[in-house]
């Protein structure tokens, strides 16, 4: 089965920006953050597009199923 991974740690070096200020910016808190970079937690549709938002990419170039 398909496992959902995540490149929002590399999008976050890009910017030089810290996890909590990642979670200002999407309105959670920064241990969900923590938990997605982990892989320990799937982003509702909402949030995985929030956070693409804050990048200026798609979803699919932050999480993507291997």
């Amino acid at each position: 089965m398909p496992e959902l991974k995540t490149n929002l740690k590399e999008y976050r070096a890009k910017l030089n920006m810290k996890q909590d200020e990642l979670a200002v910016l999407v309105e959670v808190r920064r241990e969900t953050i923590i938990r997605l970079e982990k892989g320990l937690y799937n982003p509702s549709l909402k949030l995985a597009m929030d956070i693409a938002k804050v990048f200026g990419v798609k979803v699919e170039d932050i999480f993507y199923y291997e």
